[in-house]
Order: structure tokens, then C-alpha cells, then sequence
């Protein structure tokens, strides 16, 4: 049972239980309810909590939780919102290009699944592949240090954005940026979002590979931006067809991800890297790089290709990386870096939304990236990595051959995989979440029609590998049910 449905059970009992107390009076103790019910001390405080936000007890630090008194504040009727269709509905027409806000793509990995169901889905580390010591480690030390609550430079610590200006630049070092072009963001999404608002207006073309990561997708569409799908083969973005889109529409941003892309896995090859540069350069186009994988690595990876910003004296690349993959969900400290005269824009546009990042967080990313930890918790996750996803492609293949794989990334978090033609894809999903495995639909990775229907699934959200091998008897549970003609045939999971 995981802690929030514990959580959730422990509330409901006591809600029921309440109803035994007089107003005012005291509930069991904390150190009781743990005993009785023989749960952690964090649930029960977690219950109480819930219940107090609730308005059904009342807590009283240091002397326990009582039942709450009758006649609190009665709960207002409801108000008249349908006036906001129009004035949304007006809003989104108003400019060059429709303004779309959707959020759904970018909810599938974010939304925590209901109990019980394993989460293919998911694009974080599994808790137990999360360097939580450490970084309690390293927020304790944060807080001690001194001034580490007070107001940090809006760029962020210099100490940091050395640090991150070192990671671009690579070993050598020569010819990526310095810490003076490095500005300290609250995570990748943060850094992506300021990068596009920054280099291109409302109504813009944003070429785009294709597929591509979803929030991406949202946060141009949100900015009133027209994303524009330049498609992606096993090597990468193809240069050819980039030179074309810039041709035909005018566009002035390239978002993409040379390392690991999301969802593909692929790598950009050799001899295409300085292809794509030289064509945005050209064009007196911009190179988003969202080097989101780099520390994503596997330990079959071998050398990595240096960031595309780490050979790029012309600025014609925004770089962007984050802490958050590579640790926890919440340490949400990212860098953008970038040249020239884009650099004070890119500033600007940071401040304005965000005024800095929170001081103990970047202290406390500081203490881990400097400690003994970090190399042994990159080292960990490589290895972990790997298994997990030879395993889940090594069960597809035996349970549910008909989802064809490209090859298996040396990268990342997840396979991308290909249903048989004439599959629903929302029946499909839809089918696997009944059987208990959550999975991430294809189709929100494309920004014009799909050339056929995908899935994305993860592994490293994953409790390890008996855990994929129950997820995958689930999934072919599920194409057993839609895929046309019996095609989710294969050997049945092990008992």
C-alpha cells in the first residue's frame, strides 16, 4: 500500500470516528493512532491534516487534535461563471494564431495514478532511485549556511551558474559559456518557457522535431505561438527537411533535443550537428537545446557528444538543462544559458516572471552537486537504468510482440513504441488503465496528424523489474482487449 493511500484510508476512518467525540473534545494521541492502526507517524499526521483542512477537527500544536465546534462558516452558493466563456472564448480568438492553454500532455506524466496501478507513465525517478539522503543532507547544510534565506542575485548564485557553465562546456572547456551567461532557472519547463517567450512573439512559427515533448508543444500554443514539425529519423532531426521548413515558413526558433530525444530516444548524429547549426545560422535562426537527458544516461551510454552550445562561439544556442530528472521532482533548479545581446532578453523575460529562484534551493543544489554523494548517485542511476529498460523491452517482445520497438535509447526514461495499424489509441490506453498499468498515449508528442499511433512507456518510475513484468501482463491484458484482429498475442507473464 503506498503512503497516500494509507493516508487516505487512515482520514477516512477517523471522519467516521468522530462523530463518537463531543465538540471540543480530544482525539487519541498521535502515538495511539500509530499504534493502533499501525501506520508511520507522517500518515497519521498527514490524516489529521486533512481532516483539519476540512473543517472536522481542529489541531493544537504540542496538545493534540480535537473535534471541531459546530456552525463553522456556511459554504457559499455557487456564482454565475458561464459570462467566462465568452471572455475566454474572445481572448483566444484575439490574435494572429488561436491562443490554445491544455495542459493534458503534460498531466499524463505529472498526475500521480490511483493505488495499485503501476505507472508506465510516469517521468520522474522511482523514489527509491532518488538521492533522498543526500539531498536532505544537502538542505540541512543549505540552511545553515549564512544569508541562505535571504534575497539571492536575480541571475542566481554565481557559485551555481559556474557550475552549470563547467557542465555545457565539457571537459575541455574552451568554447562553452561562463558563468556570466548562465541564468539559474526554477527547472527545465521554466527555462523552456522563458527561452520561447523570449525568441519569438505571439502568431510566430517554432519549429519543432516531430514527435516532441509535449510541454513544449503547450507552452508555445499558450504563448499564441504555431508550433511547425520538423520530423526526426533513428539519427535525429534531419537537416534537409529543417532547411526546408525555414525556407517555407520564415522561422526564427528551433526547439530541439540532440541528446536522447523525447520521445524517440535518439541521438543527433555526427555529422548532422554542425549540419543543423550551420542552417540556423544561415537562416539567422535560434537553436533551442534541451539537453534534458544528459544525466540520464546508461551504462551501456559510452562517451557522450558534448552539448551542442559547447562549440558555439556565433550564440546561435540557447542552451537548457535541469537539475530535476536526475534527482526529485521537487528540486526544481535548471540553467538556461546563451550569448550576446539574446542573453539580456532572456534576463529580462526571467525576472519579470519569476524574480529569482528560491536561495535555500539553489544553496541546497550547490551542497549536493559539490558533495561525495553526487558522482555515487550518478554512477547508481546509470546502472539502475539499464536493466529496467532491457527488461521492459525484453517483455514486450515475448508478451506483446505486436507493439513494434525502434532500438532500445542508451538514455533516458522510456521506450517508444508503435501499435498495429487501426488501433484506437484512446481505447488502448484506456483498456491498460482498467488492467491496472498507466501508459502515455503517442498522440500528444505530434503537432500535426501522427503518421500512426504510439506509446511511451517508462521504466524508471518503476519499482524495478518485477514490477515491469506485471505492468506488461497488464498491457497485454489490455491489447488482448482492443488491438485489432487478436494482435496483443503473445507468451503469457510467468504465474
Amino acid at each position: 500500500m503506498t503512503e497516500r493511500s494509507s493516508v487516505a484510508e487512515l482520514a477516512g476512518v477517523l471522519r467516521k470516528e468522530v462523530d463518537r467525540y463531543s465538540p471540543g473534545e480530544r482525539l487519541p494521541s498521535s502515538r495511539a493512532l500509530v499504534e493502533r492502526f499501525r501506520v508511520s507517524p507522517v500518515t497519521v499526521s498527514r490524516a489529521l491534516a486533512q481532516l483539519a483542512a476540512e473543517g472536522v477537527v481542529v489541531t493544537r500544536p504540542g496538545a493534540g487534535a480535537y473535534r471541531a465546534e459546530p456552525g463553522g462558516p456556511a459554504t457559499p452558493a455557487p456564482g454565475d461563471t458561464s459570462w467566462q466563456e465568452v471572455a475566454l472564448s474572445a481572448q483566444a480568438a484575439a490574435g494572429p494564431v488561436p491562443r490554445s492553454v491544455d495542459a493534458s500532455g503534460v498531466l499524463v506524466t505529472l498526475a500521480e495514478p490511483p493505488p495499485g496501478v503501476i505507472e508506465f507513465n510516469g517521468g520522474y525517478l522511482h523514489p527509491s532511485l532518488q538521492p533522498e539522503r543526500a539531498l536532505a543532507a544537502a538542505l540541512a547544510r543549505a540552511g545553515r549556511r549564512p544569508g541562505a534565506w535571504n534575497r539571492p542575485p536575480t541571475d542566481g548564485l554565481p557559485e551555481l551558474r559556474t557550475w552549470f557553465a563547467r557542465q555545457i562546456a565539457g571537459p575541455g572547456g574552451e568554447g562553452g559559456p561562463s558563468g556570466a551567461d548562465v541564468l539559474i532557472t526554477a527547472g527545465g519547463q521554466s527555462a523552456l518557457t522563458t527561452a520561447l517567450r523570449a525568441l519569438a512573439p505571439p502568431g510566430a512559427p517554432v519549429l519543432v522535431e516531430s514527435p516532441t515533448y509535449p510541454g513544449m508543444l503547450a507552452v508555445a500554443r499558450a504563448a499564441g505561438q504555431r508550433p511547425v514539425p520538423v520530423p526526426v529519423d533513428a539519427d535525429g532531426l534531419r537537416p534537409e527537411l529543417l532547411a526546408a521548413a525555414l525556407r517555407a515558413t520564415g522561422a526564427r526558433v528551433l526547439v530541439c533535443q540532440p541528446l536522447f530525444q523525447n520521445p524517440t530516444g535518439a541521438v543527433l548524429a555526427r555529422e548532422r550537428r554542425r549540419e543543423v547549426l550551420r542552417i540556423a545560422r544561415e537562416a539567422g535562426a535560434f537553436v533551442v537545446e534541451d539537453d534534458f537527458a544528459r544525466s540520464l544516461a546508461h551504462e551501456d551510454a559510452g562517451a557522450l557528444p558534448p552539448p551542442l552550445a559547447a562549440d558555439d562561439p556565433d550564440g546561435v544556442v540557447v542552451h537548457l538543462r535541469s537539475l530535476t530528472k536526475i534527482t526529485s521532482p521537487s528540486l526544481r533548479v535548471g540553467a538556461l544559458a546563451a550569448r550576446g545581446p539574446v542573453l539580456e532578453r532572456l534576463r529580462a523575460i526571467h525576472v519579470v516572471d519569476q524574480f529569482f529562484v528560491p536561495r535555500p534551493l539553489q544553496e541546497a543544489a550547490l551542497e549536493l552537486v559539490g558533495s561525495p554523494a553526487w558522482p555515487r548517485h550518478l554512477r547508481a542511476v546509470a546502472a539502475a537504468l539499464r536493466p529496467r529498460r532491457d527488461h521492459l523491452a525484453a517483455e514486450l517482445r515475448r508478451q506483446v510482440p505486436a507493439l513494434a520497438q525502434a532500438a532500445a535509447p542508451r538514455g533516458g526514461f522510456h521506450l517508444w513504441v508503435r501499435a498495429p495499424e487501426g488501433t484506437d489509441e484512446a481505447a488502448l490506453t484506456g483498456a491498460a488503465l482498467r488492467a491496472g498499468v498507466a501508459v502515455t498515449p503517442g498522440r500528444p508528442y505530434f503537432c500535426a496528424e501522427p503518421p500512426a499511433v504510439h506509446l511511451r512507456l517508462g521504466f524508471a518510475a518503476t519499482a524495478g523489474t518485477a514490477e515491469i513484468t506485471e505492468g506488461v501482463r497488464r498491457l497485454r491484458t489490455a491489447c488482448a482487449e482492443v488491438l485489432p484482429h487478436g494482435a496483443g498475442g503473445g507468451e503469457p507473464a510467468p504465474a
